[in-house]
């Protein structure tokens, strides 16, 4: 085979590579975004200053619903009203008791601290105490005054949770 020969065999080896790299690449973001990972942008101030208003997140989808509904996370599912992608923080799981006393969050009679929550802001606000059913979550915004969730359309069952917030936006 002569030198020209062999460079022309090489560059179409590496040519069908790269194709097959590129090809594989966007397999697995389109894989990724389908099955796993997807971006969302919030579109309500109910979970202010965690999640700003009109910023994106990345939401994570693997795992099943209840590995994903723990308390403390942010999850991600169909608001019970209007069925609109909602976004919410798990603040209690099944068989725990749910109650705000005036403005501050106490699940099964311990006070929790939420730095993120403005608790000026909803002052002698006062809610329950709830228990929350077995299978169930009790979701919060963390801007409580305008946010509308479990306190007015009760606790979530946790297989409705489609995914968790894997990003929320940076400062």
């Amino acid at each position: 085979m002569s030198a020209a020969a062999a460079g022309a065999a090489r560059r179409a080896r590496t040519g069908r590579a790269g194709t097959a790299a590129a090809l594989l690449a966007v397999a697995s973001v389109v894989a990724l975004r389908l099955w796993a990972v997807e971006p969302l942008v919030v579109v309500s101030d109910s979970m202010e200053p965690t999640l700003p208003e009109g910023g994106l997140v990345l939401l994570l989808r693997s795992g099943s619903p209840e590995e994903r509904a723990v308390p403390g996370s942010l999850v991600v599912f169909a608001d019970p009203g209007d069925g609109h992608s909602t976004v919410k923080r798990v603040v209690a799981a099944g068989g725990q008791t749910v109650a705000i006393e005036d403005s501050v969050l106490v699940v099964d009679g311990t006070p929790v601290d939420e730095p993120f929550v403005d608790h000026s802001r909803i002052d002698g606000t006062w809610f329950g105490p709830v228990a929350v059913p077995p299978g169930h979550v009790f979701v919060l915004g963390d801007n409580r005054s305008p946010s509308v969730d479990s306190r007015d359309y009760g606790s979530v069952p946790a297989s409705a949770v489609e995914a968790t917030v894997l990003l929320p936006p940076g400062p």
